[in-house]
């Protein structure tokens, strides 16, 4: 299997798992923060959705400059899980573009004359836009819990849901 392969494998499988915890924000809670340098779960659950794609998008560039724009803001659960939707696809595409030859070359993130980051395209997918992916929703489900909010299963059961518990 080849290395692009083996990251959408991977990453399908976590995609399916993010948007279950995507469905569940619940959008009268957006401005809810558990504390006050936390983003808001409204910025978080976006933030979330749109990682993968957005990432993916800079490993189809040489150098990435950030600007310091805003991002930008959700109001629905239905337009959160539509950004998810959307990145994902965008994802698979630039995976399919990149391939293992893609991965190998460099990228590098600047922002006006300082170099952020330096690293192989794989890396970039690997580190920033999987496992950063993977951090923010762990956070997502932690908002969640707080919130009252049934968490799915991830990675095993969940005090809320148990996919190996035998059904009645």
């Amino acid at each position: 299997m080849s290395m692009s392969q083996a990251f959408l494998q991977e990453f399908d499988h976590e995609a399916k798992t993010t948007r279950r915890i995507l469905e569940r924000v619940p959008a009268d809670k957006f401005a809810w923060k558990p504390h006050p340098k936390s983003m808001s779960l409204g910025e978080l659950a976006l933030h979330t959705a749109m990682t993968p794609g957005m990432i993916c998008g800079w490993a189809c560039e040489e150098e990435t400059r950030f600007t310091g724009d805003k991002p930008p803001v959700a109001t629905t659960t239905a337009e959160i899980v539509a950004a998810h939707d959307k990145s994902v696809e965008k994802m698979k595409a630039t995976m399919g573009e990149l391939g293992d030859g893609g991965l190998t070359k460099s990228w590098k993130a600047t922002m006006g004359e300082q170099t952020l980051f330096e690293m192989p395209k794989a890396v970039l997918i690997r580190s920033i836009a999987l496992n950063h992916w993977y951090h923010h929703r762990g956070q997502l489900s932690v908002y969640l819990r707080l919130l009252d909010v049934p968490v799915p299963s991830i990675y095993g059961p969940s005090a809320d849901e148990n996919p190996f518990a035998a059904s009645a």
